[in-house]
């Protein structure tokens, strides 16, 4: 296994450039099953769950290859086989996307029930409900869900809870379903939109994509096209704590500001200085401590949870006293305890964290737990007195293309290292 190792205490100057989402990418490249031919998608990101995406493909009859260095070709022609087995889906839940599309695509879809994951159950019940509203038969046989549909009908589906990854399968499948299907308190995030939009670009009938309400008029047959990838909305949000916790002044460059509005706003309480022109942010902090300010995560357009760990690195350097409340998932905060060794103040009262700001960290050996905390006990290490060593990043290379590159591109002082205490 690798490690990170941080020198902290470096200022980050610089330009920055953001890569290709990976939560909107891997719905995209699970749409190329609904219609069998050749795609192509551009500013993929070159990440591990992108390549475990591939695998799956390829394990169901499709075979993809990069034709340069962040654009994919898919070639879903051959693709037959309905099963995404135990392997694929233990290494990445969002295997589970393929639900929708197989049903789109072949009627049938065998695809492992998801286990646990470090954050939270995470239930794909809303998923299933929201298929079975199609026309879907869904039984649950020795660890695998396995859906099949003679016919697709639209229907009217009302999610009780707000679910990505339901709203996404159920809008896969709905395309391609035989009347109109509306889908309530549907998901708003930008990825959904963008699932939308390479749908939309395929020949489906979608309105309302970014609203609580969807409405999709089932077509006869989609057909493939190309499409670009948003840009990550998280990794610019992390960079802009970067900037922040390190009181640097940086450029970000290929973002979608408007995808972030809840993140600039928080860290304008902060104090940072902030600017939007087109796809560009410039953001600066003074070498003032931050401001400590309360944060509550919310689905989209709320505070996002992707970015509540990178938030409380953050508050730890805070002045003053800050509540992070998290509401989205019921373990997110394993992170708490690994900043705590660097001296962060920290004390987890149920689903809400209070951080007391300290005026500077302390370098110590720290050990991520999932993709997201990874980027928190990063960027603790940047700002931190010392030396940080920061094991098991297998993590964040699911969500974040060569970031150690990227930030010392910026003027860190991080390297990737072989991690000998780990057995690598």
């Amino acid at each position: 296994m690798d490690k990170f190792v941080i020198e902290g205490g470096e200022r980050l100057q610089g330009t920055v450039r953001i890569s290709g989402s990976k939560n909107a990418v891997l719905p995209l490249l699970a749409a190329t099953i609904l219609q069998k031919g050749e795609y192509r998608i551009d500013n993929v990101p070159r990440l591990k769950d992108v390549r475990t995406m591939t695998r799956l493909i390829a394990l169901l009859g499709g075979a993809t290859e990069w034709a340069d260095e962040h654009s994919l070709k898919v070639d879903t022609r051959d693709l037959t086989n309905h099963m995404a087995p135990y392997e694929i889906v233990k290494e990445m839940r969002a295997s589970v996307l393929v639900l929708g599309s197989l049903i789109g695509g072949l009627r049938r879809a065998t695809v492992s029930y998801p286990g646990g994951c470090a954050i939270g159950e995470r239930p794909i019940d809303l998923h299933l409900k929201g298929l079975s509203a199609l026309g879907c038969d869904v039984r649950l046989r020795e660890g695998y869900v396995d859906v099949t549909a003679k016919k697709l009908k639209g229907a009217r589906i009302h999610f009780d809870k707000t679910t990505v990854g339901g709203t996404e399968n159920v809008l896969m499948a709905a395309v391609v379903a035989k009347g109109e299907t509306i889908i309530e308190n549907a998901a708003r995030e930008p990825e959904v939109v963008d699932l939308a939009h390479m749908l939309k670009r395929m020949g489906a009938k979608i309105e309302g994509e970014g609203t609580e309400i969807i409405k999709i008029k089932g077509v006869d047959q989609l057909i493939p096209c190309d499409y670009e990838v948003i840009p990550d909305r998280i990794e610019t949000g992390t960079f802009l704590v970067a900037c922040g916790i390190t009181r640097g002044n940086i450029e970000i460059e290929g973002c979608v500001p408007s995808h972030i509005q809840p993140i600039i706003e928080k860290l304008r309480e902060v104090g940072m200085d902030i600017t939007e022109n087109g796809s560009t942010i410039r953001a600066s902090m003074s070498k003032k401590r931050p401001n400590a300010v309360d944060i509550r995560t919310a689905p989209y357009p709320g505070f996002p949870t992707d970015m509540q760990a990178q938030m409380m690195a953050l508050m730890s350097t805070a002045k003053g006293a800050s509540a992070i409340t998290e509401t989205i998932f019921e373990n997110r905060m394993m992170h708490a305890a690994e900043l705590r060794r660097m001296g962060a103040d920290i004390r987890a009262v149920g689903n809400t964290a209070i951080v007391k700001g300290i005026k500077m960290l302390t370098g110590a050996r720290v050990m991520a737990t999932d993709l997201r905390a990874s980027a928190s006990l990063i960027l603790a290490g940047l700002t931190a007195y010392g030396t940080t060593e920061v094991s098991r990043i297998y993590h964040i290379d699911r969500g974040y293309e060569s970031i150690e590159e990227k930030l010392k591109g910026l003027g860190a002082k991080i390297e990737r290292r072989k991690d000998e205490d780990l057995g690598s």
